[in-house]
Order: C-alpha cells, then structure tokens, then sequence
C-alpha cells in the first residue's frame, strides 16, 4: 500500500480526522527511537509535544533525509501516524525500506505558501509531523507551531534552520567506503550524528553510524534493493559503532 499523498484541504481534513481516533499508545509520552539512536535524545525517545529539528547540511546531500526517515521508523512500527510535508523527492519506496507503515504516512509534497496551516492541521492529528522548512522561518510561526505541538501531544520535525527546538540534530561528517584502488561503487558511509538543544539536552552528544547511500543501515547488511529488502523484511536500523 503507498502512502497517502495529501493535496488540497479537503484530503487534509479526511486525513486528520482518522488519524485521531482513539489510540491505546497515545496515553504514553514517550515514542521509540531505533535503539542507536536513543543517546541523543533526553528520555531515550521522541516526547510527546517536543520539537525535534534535523538541520539540513550543506552541501547536500548531507544525510540529513535519512536521518529524519530513522527517526519515524520505530514510532511507524510502534503504530504511530507521520507525516512528510514538503519534501517531494520522498516517496513510498524510501519510507518503506527504512520500516515505516505506509498505510500510516502522510506526504505532502507541495504544501505551498500556507504550508504552516497544512502543519497546524496535521499537528492536531498526526502524531510526527515533519516539515521541510522553507527557508527563513520567522520566530512568530516557529512559536506558534511549536506550542500546538505541545498543546496536541505532537512531535514536531522541521527539517532544516529551526530557531527554539528542543533538540537539534545534524550530520556532521562522513567517509564513504567501496572504492578501491580507482574503482568500485560508493556502498556506505559512516557519519557522525550530533545533538544540540536545552534543558536536559544542552550536554553536546555525538554518535557515529553507518548509512548506505541516502538510506540508514546496520553495519553488514544486505545492500539497498529488491532483494536486500525481502532478506530483512522491510526492516532497517543504525548500527552504534562508536561515540
């Protein structure tokens, strides 16, 4: 089953209000992270009403994608809804191979200019929304969504510069392996992770990891495709191999 592609209010609203029904899971504060990346954040997880900002590095691509997929992964298998919105180049293909629950995925590609009432909406229903942030974002805005976050028991993801989230990860630096002596094929690479933020995240925290391509893997796995994807069962993680 494919995501839903969301375009227009009416299919925005149909979403919403299905992805608020009742949820055992939604008594919890706390949604699961892959185990490698419980480090960065404070609680070991993404909590309810906090704003998780992935900063887009330059250039790109820097991983930064990956690691916004890595974190849906496990709140998806979890039973939470998500939501993508305003990254086209994100399609179902991607989200499934990392493990997210494409019948519980919202993509928005091209939410337009009200692209903060398309987030403010989804915030009321969906319980991670990502967003890629449109250039300079002001503080009013930023504000505003992140308090409905709270307000709603949404994790909020902008992707990209976020003044006053909670925490801020960013890929620093990678090396890519798979080339040798002048030939071969890039096949992973390994990155640094950091994580910013306030309060029980202002200790700087760094974890490296490895990412095949524009996708998260663990160390040793069988390569990105058709058939790496039947042998892991659509199930795809970080592998912790250093801090």
């Amino acid at each position: 089953m494919a995501g839903r592609m969301v375009v227009g209010s009416t299919a925005l609203a149909g979403l919403v209000r299905p992805a608020t029904a009742p949820d055992p899971a939604a008594a919890h504060r706390m949604l699961p992270v892959l185990p490698e990346l419980t480090g960065l954040l404070p609680g070991r997880g993404l909590r309810r009403g906090s704003t998780i900002a992935v900063a887009a590095g330059r250039p790109a691509p820097s991983g930064g994608t990956s690691l916004v997929l890595a974190l849906l992964a496990e709140a998806s298998r979890a039973g939470s809804w998500c939501a993508v919105v305003g990254v086209p180049t994100l399609g179902p293909a991607a989200a499934a191979e990392v493990g997210i629950a494409l019948d519980r995925l919202a993509l928005v590609p091209h939410p337009g200019p009200e692209w903060a009432t398309v987030v403010a909406a989804l915030i009321d229903g969906v319980d991670v929304v990502v967003v890629a942030v449109p250039g300079t974002v002001s503080a009013s805005i930023a504000s505003r969504l992140a308090a409905r976050a709270r307000q709603r028991g949404s994790v909020l993801v902008p992707y990209g510069q976020w003044d006053g989230a909670d925490v801020t990860l960013r890929v620093m630096r990678g090396v890519w392996e798979g080339l040798g002596q002048g030939r071969g094929r890039l096949r992973r690479r390994e990155v640094t992770v950091s994580a910013r933020g306030r309060g029980a995240a202002s200790r700087p925290k760094e974890v490296r990891v490895w990412m095949p391509g524009d996708r998260p893997a663990r160390a040793g796995a069988t390569p990105p495709g058709p058939a790496g994807a039947a042998a892991t069962g659509h199930r795809t993680s970080l592998t912790l191999v250093g801090e």
